[in-house]
């Protein structure tokens, strides 16, 4: 019984250092994943709605939302930013759901 003890412990004691390694590697996956999905996103202004607060925007793909490459309206955080913004200005920007509305949180004007 003492040599079964003995052993169980030796062996949990080697294997510790394992189990600190796999957490840490998905520690650094998990901060990956939220580098890469809180990239911001390719779009072109089509329209502004300043009594409403939003934006249509021609957009790629929004990998943070799992969506594809359309054309929609989104509201803005900062109301500010409609009067930054003109129709075709090629933008960067983050879309996040608020509240249960699509609302741009990041918005950057890409220089010509």
């Amino acid at each position: 019984m003492k040599r079964s003890l003995s052993t169980l412990f030796a062996t949990l004691f080697l294997t510790l250092p394992a189990w600190g390694g796999v957490a840490h590697a998905s520690h650094d996956h998990a901060t990956d994943h939220a580098a890469m999905v809180k990239t911001l996103s390719e779009g072109q202004v089509k329209k502004i709605d300043k009594a409403q607060g939003r934006l249509t925007i021609r957009h790629g793909p929004l990998g943070n939302l799992d969506m594809p490459a359309m054309t929609m309206v989104f509201r803005v955080q900062d109301a500010s930013w409609l009067n930054q913004v003109k129709p075709d200005d090629r933008i960067r920007f983050l879309a996040e759901e608020v509240n249960g509305v699509l609302t741009v949180t990041t918005l950057e004007l890409v220089k010509a």
